[in-house]
């Protein structure tokens, strides 16, 4: 009996202080990572701003990357929820703080006046982690988001200038082939969908959209928030054919 007592006690861990010992020698097949979504910010400001922002304020995140020199601050434990999405939703999931990581990026946004760049060092350093938080929670590609995918109708960041395709070469989200596109961009340029299938294309990508047939403003946004992703070159919300193709490879790939 003393031997089988021995055994056994290791098995047993306290919960907590007041709580009762756990047996954790037991484990369920079906269960994943309370966290199923990675958003990407920009801060639209310096550092000690965006800092004071973060800590200080209403607002929260999990990681701040500086800018100069690139560093990773945690601010928030990432088995806390962080107040970094608001009102968002993404491929039928709503209130995304429920659910995901938040990376600030210090980047001014256009508080400058243009869209300011990324420093190549600041990305290396958001990729990698990045690939770290993926790699632990087993988060999929398509979760991979910038807050404008999740809130288009109210935010712009990361913005244009992102490097999205640093992400996708790294393996961290689906790109669309561009040879692909160029063939299907010209089967486009002959006949243009109509506004619904763009709304039912870009729903099924993830974002939320009225699927209503009408260029309205919500639909405006959704689309400059996807071309602003894809082609950065031009994001003014009006369906063209490239923009049909970049979408069409991407859910149809």
């Amino acid at each position: 009996m003393k031997s089988v007592a021995l055994f056994v006690a290791p098995l047993f861990v306290a919960a907590c202080a007041s709580g009762p010992p756990l047996d954790t020698r037991y484990t369920s097949a079906g269960q994943d990572s309370r966290v199923q979504f990675l958003v990407l910010h920009f801060t639209s400001s310096d550092f000690p701003s965006a800092l004071h922002a973060l800590t200080q304020g209403e607002v929260s995140a999990h990681y701040l990357v500086r800018d100069d020199p690139p560093t990773v601050y945690r601010l928030v434990d990432e088995n806390r929820r962080a107040w970094h999405a608001g009102r968002s939703a993404w491929l039928g999931w709503a209130n995304l703080n429920e659910g995901s990581i938040g990376i600030e990026i210090v980047n001014r946004g256009t508080e400058l006046g243009d869209w300011q760049p990324y420093p190549d060092a600041q990305i290396d350093v958001v990729v990698a982690l990045a690939k770290d938080i993926v790699k632990r929670h087993g988060i999929r590609p398509e979760r991979i988001v910038g807050h404008s995918d999740i809130a288009p109708q109210r935010k712009l960041d990361p913005g244009p200038r992102f490097p999205w395709k640093r992400l996708a070469d790294a393996g961290l989200i689906p790109w669309p082939d561009s040879k692909e596109v160029a063939r299907r961009r010209r089967a486009f340029e002959q006949q243009l969908p109509e506004v619904e299938w763009f709304q039912r294309m870009l729903a099924r990508h993830g974002f939320a959209v009225p699927v209503n047939g009408s260029l309205d403003e919500e639909t405006v946004n959704v689309i400059a928030a996807f071309q602003m992703k894809y082609r950065p070159a031009r994001f003014d919300g009006l369906p063209d054919a490239e923009t049909a193709a970049l979408v069409d490879v991407l859910v149809n790939p």
